[in-house]
């Protein structure tokens, strides 16, 4: 199968970057250049493709992702990592303090606390998560970019209060579940394939935004700041959970303009 076959297929079956998704699938399952001439005599390789003209997701085929500078591994276990959360990263970047020890709840595969450790050498980070299979990801990611001394890896449930004990952060971060329950069904093929539970949001989205912001502003510093990633369509509804907690609320936009991360701290009384 040549490299021109491969993107006649993966574009009749509806993915749109087919070219660059036949090179990686050259270049990982092969180790090579793609020259369009050449026939690649891989059983490994066109199983790979038949699986994602499935529809089956390019980043678990290959087991891993790119996201800011660093490289995850990625399994149906964690949630693959996207550029849109690469916003909430930007944003914490550079209004962590010096020294910050921040707090990264329902952490999937990593991406986000990794990516902090790896920017900003100074921090530390406690990474949540519900399940012992994607934390054990996050974990492997952690040492895969050689940040490991400053990543501890928490088995817990962030829809209860006492997973934090009495620590306190700088910054309290999540890209928590936040996809509306009756929208996951309309969601692209792919995304059908990722963990249900890392989508659901409850019955409004908001759920898990309640829940930490509830729980979890004991565990915040009076300066210390709630950073999420957020849908497109609830910076109106983010704020209005900030306002009645007493919290004030900024909303950054991505690269794509849409509204995308929420920057909630705590006002003077």
């Amino acid at each position: 199968m040549t490299y021109r076959e491969i993107c006649a297929r993966l574009h009749a079956s509806g993915i749109q970057d087919c070219q660059t998704e036949a090179r990686i699938l050259i270049e990982q399952i092969c180790s090579g250049t793609v020259p369009s001439d050449v026939d690649y005599d891989s059983e490994e390789l066109l199983n790979a493709v038949e699986r994602r003209c499935k529809r089956y997701p390019l980043q678990y085929i290959i087991g891993k992702w790119w996201f800011g500078r660093c490289e995850f591994l990625v399994d149906e276990n964690c949630l693959v990592p996207r550029p849109d959360t690469e916003t909430v990263v930007d944003v914490a970047r550079y209004l962590l303090p010096k020294d910050a020890r921040f707090a990264d709840l329902c952490t999937g595969s990593g991406c986000i606390a990794v990516s902090l450790l790896d920017l900003r050498t100074d921090t530390r980070a406690d990474a949540i998560e519900l399940y012992p299979k994607t934390l054990e990801i996050a974990r492997k990611n952690a040492e895969l970019n050689g940040v490991e001394s400053r990543f501890c890896g928490i088995l817990g449930d962030v829809l209860k209060p006492d997973i934090l004990d009495d620590k306190v952060y700088d910054a309290i971060i999540s890209n928590p579940p936040y996809i509306r329950r009756e929208v996951i069904s309309t969601l692209e093929a792919e995304v059908l394939h990722e963990p249900h539970a890392a989508l659901d949001g409850g019955e409004d989205g908001l759920v898990f935004y309640r829940a930490i912001l509830d729980n979890f502003v004991k565990n915040l510093k009076d300066d210390g700041f709630f950073l999420f990633e957020i849908g497109y369509d609830q910076g109106k509804a983010i704020g209005e959970l900030a306002r009645e907690r007493a919290l004030s609320c900024e909303i950054k936009k991505d690269l794509g303009g849409c509204d995308r991360a929420a920057i909630l701290r705590k006002t003077s009384k």
